[in-house]
């Protein structure tokens, strides 16, 4: 534990970690301030020096995963003419539900303050599942160019089809429900063929 007086590094990304942990691990039903320090290892008021309450917390922890999630979707752009169509959009899209995504849905649920904050920073530009979308949607538009994709392929729709899913996929994974990665692989592989005269996997 980092003693009083000394500052404690990247204490945000350590005290999202921590939550992420513990709601992964425990339940949202088991995250407060206290806990989330104490899994963090650090002093107990520190979470209220960075942040104005839990609900704050817990709406910068979500925005925060938002971004990494739009910025991993960006790689998308370096992998035109690469691998397959299919096998690079499944990536990145499975990539939806890492950092505590299922789980991170599940806290913000619970907690009804917390919404209305997320809405505000969204409208105000925060990155989200929409810059998913766009990013998908141009990836997609870029190998139809190429000609991997085939020319029906409507690339709007499908990034819209697979957000959309995606985020379905995570309102709905409670910790009993199907592993929802199968159905998002299933979903890809129908919504993006390959081009005639390619084969399935390069």
């Amino acid at each position: 534990m980092a003693p009083r007086g000394v500052a404690t590094p990247d204490v945000r990304e350590r005290l999202f970690a921590a939550a992420e942990r513990i709601v992964e691990r425990d339940g949202p039903g088991a995250l407060t301030s206290r806990s989330v320090t104490t899994e963090a290892g650090c002093a107990k008021g520190l979470l209220h020096a960075h942040f104005a309450g839990l609900d704050v917390f817990v709406a910068e922890l979500c925005l925060d995963r938002f971004a990494r999630t739009a910025a991993r979707a960006r790689a998308l752009a370096t992998r035109v003419g690469e691998g397959t169509v299919a096998g690079n959009l499944e990536v990145m899209a499975l990539g939806m539900f890492e950092s505590g995504g299922a789980a991170l849905t599940g806290l913000a649920m619970t907690r009804p303050a917390v919404s209305p904050l997320i809405r505000a920073a969204l409208a105000g530009g925060a990155p989200a599942y929409d810059a998913v979308q766009e990013t998908i949607a141009g990836y997609l538009e870029a190998e139809r160019e190429r000609g991997r994709v085939a020319a029906g392929v409507d690339p709007a729709t499908v990034a819209l089809a697979v957000v959309g899913t995606a985020h379905h996929l995570l309102m709905t994974a409670w910790p009993d429900a199907p592993d929802p990665r199968p159905a998002l692989r299933r979903l890809v592989a129908a919504l993006v063929p390959p081009a005639a005269g390619l084969p399935a996997q390069v």
